[in-house]
């Protein structure tokens, strides 16, 4: 895989995390069930392409 690929998928990761950590910070469920989704999208498609990011259990399962 090239590097700009992973490079994206790390740049997409810490955006949906930010976001993340924002929705729930606002107490937006909503928003919160939506970036754990992007998150745990994000991290599918890196596995599927070879590439391991760091990450927790939970990221991985789209959890809190």
């Amino acid at each position: 895989m090239t590097a700009m690929f992973d490079q994206e998928l790390r740049e997409q990761l810490d955006q949906a995390r930010t976001e993340l950590a924002a929705a729930r910070a606002a107490g937006d469920a909503a928003g919160v069930q939506a970036y754990q989704g992007r998150v745990a999208a994000l991290l599918r498609l890196a596995a599927q392409h070879g590439i391991t990011l760091p990450h927790t259990r939970e990221e991985e399962l789209g959890e809190s």
